[in-house]
């Protein structure tokens, strides 16, 4: 096996993205995506069996796909690496036994790695070939559309020190602290109920704006006025937050549910008053208390873990609210922030390809083919040993 510079082949399956991505070493070769979005939209959010039974029917010609834009076959590859959790329990398993059945028939090393952590291992890719494609799955078929050029964080293969990442998605919001991106992840914060992706769509189907919440009630919050209505920031008093010599419990944690239950009443007072429901500046209100209270508490972790670089990812970095108070407030504290190309902030094969040869590269073995999926998967365990 190649080391140095391993060509790695990564699974994702996590949610409703069937992702193959390609990697060697640092060089990002193919990110080859097949999403069931649009099965999902009539019911207003991700079903399970649905996904599951869409990576069953996605995962080969997204397979053939990748390796036919990489130029590459499996018996180049050095190693698979795929998503072993957190994740849906259905989804994960159809991408888990696919990389099993892989790693059997070729005799090839299988990673099983940590779906959050590959979202900060996707910060070292330095590039992007022209070969590289993302196929979008719905009524009108499967479509390439060409790769955009990807910058990493890393400085020859290495992250930078006093690493943090903020990961804001519809199942997860997290502040991480990367001490070591293949042995020593550090949970700083968050959220206790719903993820902030989550909350986004809540918000939108009491609005009546459709699935997914999150790029309608960007768009619409641009023609709103945020200071119209004050929604909650949750777990922002005191007796939560405490001090940094003594830290509350939810000192550097989420709470999103009590501002879609705001949202809920808010709406319901207008029409008891008979009055329309102005739906531009509840959007802009409720964004900018998601976007105030995330950006506030990821920074106060990042200044008081010593972190002075972070980087943001998951599918809620495509919102412009979030990318533009983060950068301020990150600016303002001396912080450098790193955001990948947003077809990489999103659940992709790449960042498992990527994550997967920073271990074969670390000299970390392979996880074997006796592991389970593992919903509920901890973001301290990068990967899984044999």
């Amino acid at each position: 096996m190649n080391r140095s510079q391993p060509l790695v082949l990564g699974i994702e399956s996590s949610c409703d993205e069937t992702g193959v991505g390609i990697v060697r070493g640092t060089t990002l070769l193919t990110n080859t995506v097949s999403s069931s979005m649009d099965e999902h939209v009539r019911f207003g959010g991700v079903i399970p069996e649905i996904a599951s039974r869409a990576h069953l029917d996605a995962f080969v010609p997204t397979l053939r796909q990748a390796l036919a834009d990489a130029d590459v076959s499996l018996e180049d590859v050095d190693a698979l690496a795929v998503t072993s959790g957190p994740g849906l329990a259905g989804a994960l398993m159809v991408g888990v036994c696919a990389a099993k059945a892989l790693a059997v028939a070729t005799g090839k090393p299988l990673y099983a790695i940590n779906h959050l952590v590959a979202h900060v291992g996707v910060g070292l890719l330095d590039g992007k070939s022209d070969g590289g494609a993302a196929a979008g799955r719905g009524a009108s078929g499967t479509a390439g559309r060409p790769a955009s050029l990807a910058v990493g964080l890393g400085h020859e293969g290495r992250l930078p020190e006093n690493l943090g990442a903020l990961l804001v998605s519809g199942g997860h919001t997290e502040i991480l602290k990367i001490n070591s991106i293949t042995s020593d992840v550090q949970l700083l914060g968050s959220t206790i109920d719903d993820a902030a992706g989550e909350a986004y769509d809540k918000v939108a189907r009491i609005l009546g704006l459709g699935y997914p919440g999150g790029p309608v009630i960007d768009r619409l919050a641009r023609t709103g006025n945020a200071k119209a209505i004050r929604f909650p920031r949750g777990l922002s008093q005191p007796k939560y937050m405490g001090t940094a010599e003594e830290p509350g419990k939810h000192r550097y944690d989420w709470s999103f549910s009590g501002l879609k239950t705001a949202v809920a009443r808010c709406v319901e007072q207008f029409e008891a008053r008979g009055e329309d429901v102005p739906v531009a500046d509840i959007a802009a209100a409720f964004q900018e208390a998601v976007v105030d209270v995330i950006t506030f508490k990821a920074v106060l972790a990042c200044r008081e873990h010593g972190i002075k670089d972070v980087l943001l990812g998951g599918g809620v970095a495509a919102n412009s609210r979030l990318r533009e108070l983060t950068g301020q407030r990150c600016a303002s504290a001396g912080i450098r922030l790193h955001v990948p190309p947003l077809d990489l902030c999103t659940d992709n094969g790449a960042m498992v390809a990527a994550l997967g040869a920073q271990l074969v590269m670390a000299g970390i073995g392979p996880s074997g083919i006796r592991f389970a999926p593992d919903s509920s998967m901890p973001v301290t365990a990068v990967s899984l040993l044999a």
